[in-house]
This record gives C-alpha cells, structure tokens and sequence, in this order.
C-alpha cells in the first residue's frame, strides 16, 4: 500500500524520516510518496486535505483537526526551540511603545499564516497585526534591505542572523515557556482520520522506528540530509536536528500532550483559533 507523505526539507524532518522512506525498517508493507515542501506550503496542502501523512505546524492543526489526527510520534516540541523576533534595528521587547501600541505599524515579516511562529507571535503580541508572509528563508534579506521592520524567523536561520548584523528582539519560546511552563509545540506528523484505523496505528508504530533508528545511527542520513539542506555546515545541520528532535520524537508522552492542549487553550481563549470539537490525538 501506497501513502503520500509530506514533510519539510530542513534536518529535522529528514533525519527522522530517512529510515522510514528508504527502508532501513520494516514498513510493514507500506510505501511512500514523498512531498517535499516548507511548512506554510505543507499546511495549506493539510487545510486542503492532500495529503495522506503531513508534518504541520500546530497553529494549522487547530483547522483540521476534523481531517487528521496527530501521531504520538515525530513531533518537534522543546525548550528553547521557538522562533525569534528580530529586526535591523534595536527594539525594547518588553517596553517599547513601536511594538505595544495597539495602532503598531511596524511590518512584520512571518513566516506563514498558520505557522506556530505566528501562532505565538498573535498570543505575545496581537498588536502587531502588519505582517507580510514570506517564504521563511527570505526574511533575513526582507530586513536587511528594509522591506519590513520585524522578522520572525524559525529553523536554521536562528543560528544565522547575527552574523548578518540582525538584532533579536525576543524568543518567542522563552516567552511561551515563563508563561506555561510546557515545552513549546511547534509541528507535528499527522494522519488523515479516512484510513482505517490499522493502518493509522501501523504508521504511527513506523515513523516512532523511524526515529529510534536515526537516534541509534545518527550519521546514516547524513548524505539524505545534507542534499536537502540547502548547502548547510554539517555542524550546522546536527545543531538543528538536536534542537528540533527529542524524546518528545519519539513520544508525545503526556507532558507533550500536556503542551499542545496548553497551546489550544490558550488559543482559543484569545479568539486565535476556532474551538475545537474533534478528538485530537491517534
């Protein structure tokens, strides 16, 4: 049986699915077609219901939950992970009246609507409602030839943008996490509730493999990994995958679980997303 499969080319995603897709498990009878694609574009395939298997962002998830159900495993959930606000220019991320006026012009260049980068940016600072999506490797090249104020970046530019001469103005995940305490919830795998439900479980049990597989042979996706990643430094490249992928990988467990309620909650309480109704998890 054939599944399409969607998932990002950063490190992160490749290094948890490298075994799954070339075999070095037993897929259990299972094939996949792979999408690569970034996150926005995955989630706009998701909200479409394209797919059979997604990474997504959570922010996204919120509007299909009906469609999918979320994995226990393959997950990037952490501390200290969560996206940055940063500019060209010095800001007083606590203070500063350009950023906590409720009339904030300030042009905001995000990473996509239904990323959890904008996610945590609506709940830590819905005045700033000026935003410009973009493709999230353009951002750093927006502010630094002035087409936006703000950025807000994710993935592997956190280990880039200060030797650019960018300024961070707050971790969106420092703040996330003095506020909740949980690890921030930034994307996760999910499956399309019309398969049957073995099938589902099945997947699930293979992507967990997967993950358990890249931990104990860190190095043999490594030629996988760096043809995806967009001429990244090695160093660069494990930095990123440690960051990104956990025990929460492996498990959800109930503290990951614990952090993506939080993150709908409170969500939902600010009117961000809608209510949600559907069983969330597989």
């Amino acid at each position: 049986m054939k599944l399409t499969l969607g998932f990002s080319p950063c490190p992160n995603d490749t290094f948890i699915f490298d075994a799954l897709i070339h075999h070095k498990i037993d897929t259990e009878g299972l094939d996949f077609e792979v999408c690569f694609d970034d996150v926005e574009t995955l989630n706009q395939k998701a909200l479409k219901g394209e797919l059979d298997i997604t990474k997504l962002s959570f922010h996204a998830f919120a509007y299909v939950a009906n469609q999918y159900a979320l994995l226990d495993a393959g997950s990037a959930l952490g501390f200290g992970v969560g996206p940055l606000l940063i500019s060209k220019n010095h800001f007083d991320g606590e203070n500063d009246s350009r950023l906590l006026t409720p009339s904030s012009k300030l042009r905001v260049g995000i990473p996509g609507k239904y990323t959890t980068a904008n996610f945590l940016l609506g709940i830590a600072y819905p005045q700033l409602q000026n935003k410009q999506e973009m493709v999230f490797s353009d951002i750093e090249s927006a502010l630094l030839e002035d087409r936006i104020d703000l950025g807000l970046i994710i993935h592997e530019n956190r280990f880039t943008y200060q030797d650019k001469g960018l300024t961070k103005i707050v971790d969106l995940g420092n703040y996330w996490e003095k506020l909740t305490g949980c690890a921030i919830p930034l994307g996760g795998i999910v499956i399309n509730k019309n398969l049957d439900r073995d099938i589902q479980l099945k997947v699930n049990r293979l992507v967990r493999q997967s993950v358990e597989f890249a931990f104990a042979h860190p190095k043999s996706g490594l030629a996988f990994i760096r043809q995806h990643a967009q001429a990244m430094d090695e160093a660069v490249m494990y930095k990123h995958i440690e960051l990104y992928v956990n025990k929460y990988s492996i498990n959800l467990g109930e503290e990951g679980r614990k952090a993506v309620d939080t993150l709908f909650t409170l969500a939902q309480e600010r009117n961000i997303i809608p209510a949600i109704q559907e069983q969330l998890y597989i």
